[in-house]
């Protein structure tokens, strides 16, 4: 029982604040500062693209069509969360109340924190539309390949928050409390220098990984299509987030709606919800309509016309060999009931799906099989 209790001191009782947040590049102008809060969102990016680029790949799309993709989405996702978050919590920016006594020269220094997650996805799936368009394939295809690798990306971001030590929650006594640097401008003023925050990047991050594994069982079960595993993504990550938003006690915009003081991020989230919910209950009723392939129309591999085509060869030298016996056999000239009559018929039904007995002469019917030909081509 000792040794338990001696072990149990060991373990600290609280999230130590990070002693590290990025390292230096000698230049020969200066140096070039790289930032933990970068590293965690590269990271991110990269992991969720390795998992998107497999599921890609399952799904039949080209090679490659990925970075075609995402070489549009990942810029605009940037811009799109920064000015997101610029809109969400402007008082650094343009001061309280836009009074003007804020910094505007902070706004493109993401390194500095600040990334909202609404305004990435939404100019994110912009940037996505152009590059699908651009490489011949559906965005809602696509939307659902990257739905868990986008919610990955998300668990492994939000770490950014802990070297930044920022977003954190209210104070907290539970034993993963997290320490911030009483010194860190992002300590709140008047309280106690040992006050322990919950961490709620790391509730965020938990609460992501867990979704990540939901919704590739879910899909692995019922096959998700026609982007309905991206809105089940957007209500699994909202449903999360109204919880963990409500529990910050950083500056933001607060928003009063129905005699409820919030803050912004929580109704977009509650907003958010609703509507995935319903496109999901709505793309669910409907009926497809399409075939289940990732590309566009008049955008399918050239493998499946030349399948096609070949289908059509085939089927015309077939007729153009039974003319041809046809012409080889004896004419007695003996009405309908010549003996070359029953052999026109066998061979002639194979090649097309009408029957061809009243047909006056072999050509005719040769002529009739011909027609029938791209049939059987566009029923493939």
């Amino acid at each position: 029982m000792q040794t338990l209790l001696s072990a149990a001191a060991l373990v600290p009782a609280s999230i130590p604040s990070p002693d590290w947040s990025g390292f230096d590049i000698p230049l020969p102008w200066g140096s070039l500062r790289i930032h933990a809060y970068a590293l965690c969102i590269l990271l991110g990016i990269v992991v969720g693209l390795w998992l998107t680029s497999i599921r890609w790949a399952r799904r039949g799309a080209p090679e490659g069509s990925v970075w075609d993709i995402v070489i549009w989405a990942i810029p605009f996702g940037i811009i799109g969360g920064r000015l997101y978050h610029v809109v969400s919590s402007p008082e650094a920016y343009f001061g309280p109340g836009f009074n003007g006594t804020g910094d505007l020269s902070r706004i493109p220094r993401i390194w500095e924190g600040g990334l909202g997650i609404w305004g990435a996805v939404v100019l994110g799936v912009v940037g996505a539309w152009i590059g699908c368009r651009r490489a011949g394939v559906k965005l809602p295809a696509f939307l659902d390949a990257a739905a868990p690798g986008l919610l990955l990306a998300q668990a492994i971001g939000r770490w950014g928050n802990y070297f930044n030590q920022e977003l954190f929650g209210g104070p907290t006594t539970l034993p993963w409390g997290l320490q911030i640097d009483p010194d860190n401008a992002n300590f709140p003023a008047g309280m106690p220098a040992d006050t322990l925050f919950h961490p709620t990047f790391l509730y965020e991050s938990l609460w992501n990984i867990a979704g990540v594994l939901i919704l590739l069982a879910l899909d692995r079960r019922f096959h998700f299509r026609r982007g309905r595993l991206f809105w089940l993504y957007a209500m699994y990550y909202t449903l999360g987030r109204v919880w963990i938003e409500a529990m910050r006690i950083d500056d933001a915009e607060q928003i009063s709606l129905f005699g409820v003081t919030a803050r912004l991020n929580v109704w977009t989230s509650i907003l958010v919800f609703v509507v995935a919910l319903a496109v999901f209950v709505l793309l669910g009723m409907r009926g497809r309509t399409e075939p289940d392939s990732p590309y566009l129309a008049g955008h399918e591999p050239a493998g499946g016309d030349e399948n096609a085509d070949d289908k059509s060869v085939r089927d015309a030298d077939a007729v153009v060999s039974d003319s041809e016996s046809r012409d080889n056999l004896p004419d007695n000239h003996s009405g309908s009931g010549h003996p070359s009559a029953p052999t026109e018929e066998v061979l002639a039904t194979p090649a097309g799906n009408e029957s061809v007995t009243d047909s006056p002469a072999a050509g005719n019917s040769g002529h009739k099989a011909t027609g029938s030909a791209p049939e059987a081509g566009t029923s493939k």
